[in-house]
């Protein structure tokens, strides 16, 4: 998998995002719970993620793919009528990101992925990270779809810098400082679910 630089885009699905001169391309930020779709040559999508897994799609036919980014495999009952909160599951999130390319002319038996993500960076009985990786892949073999890169597991954390219409796709490994806000938003999700709550503190991790 190719790595770049770093840098901080920004934009939720409402709009907004900034030019980015390293990469030379418009940048938006994929964000827990969010996804992004895109058709433009010069657009890029980033995210950053621990314990969570962020799926690329595309259809290289039609050059139209996207992202998206979530913390958990399976929606909880009591939860489907939660449209945010649902978001932030996988089963919800791999749904609406391939509806969404369909929608734009995608076709399901051209689409290819790329994952990224799924480390143990939080120190608890619930492998979170783990089981976003089993269900991701187990997803893509069930819904037949080629993937065609995947960094996932491992105890770092990770920068994605994804090109949808190339396919083109950049992991960087964060140092332990820089993934604080990450991590918290994980575990403020985590601990508003009725499971067995997150024990102990955040694990550090090192760079490549």
């Amino acid at each position: 998998m190719e790595r770049g630089q770093s840098g901080i885009p920004a934009r939720a699905r409402s709009g907004g995002g900034f030019f980015h001169p390293r990469f030379d391309a418009h940048t938006l930020k994929v964000l827990l719970g969010q996804h992004q779709i895109s058709s433009r040559a010069d657009e890029m999508l980033v995210t950053t993620l621990g314990s969570c897994v962020a799926a690329c799609i595309r259809d290289p036919v039609v050059a139209v793919g996207g992202m998206n980014h979530f913390l958990l495999p399976e929606v909880p009952e009591g939860q489907q009528s939660d449209h945010q909160a649902a978001a932030r599951y996988g089963s919800v999130a791999m749904e609406r990101l391939i509806n969404d390319i369909l929608q734009r002319g995608g076709r399901r038996q051209r689409l290819e992925a790329k994952v990224f993500g799924g480390a143990k960076v939080i120190n608890s009985s619930l492998d979170v990270g783990n089981k976003n990786v089993e269900f991701v892949l187990n997803y893509l073999d069930r819904e037949g779809m080629i993937v065609v890169g995947k960094d996932l597991g491992g105890t770092f954390a990770r920068r994605v810098h994804y090109f949808p219409v190339t396919g083109r796709a950049f992991r960087r490994i964060l140092r332990p400082e820089a993934l604080s806000e990450t991590v918290d938003q994980e575990l403020r999700f985590l601990s508003s679910l009725r499971r067995k709550p997150i024990e102990g503190d955040v694990e550090l991790f090192s760079e490549d």
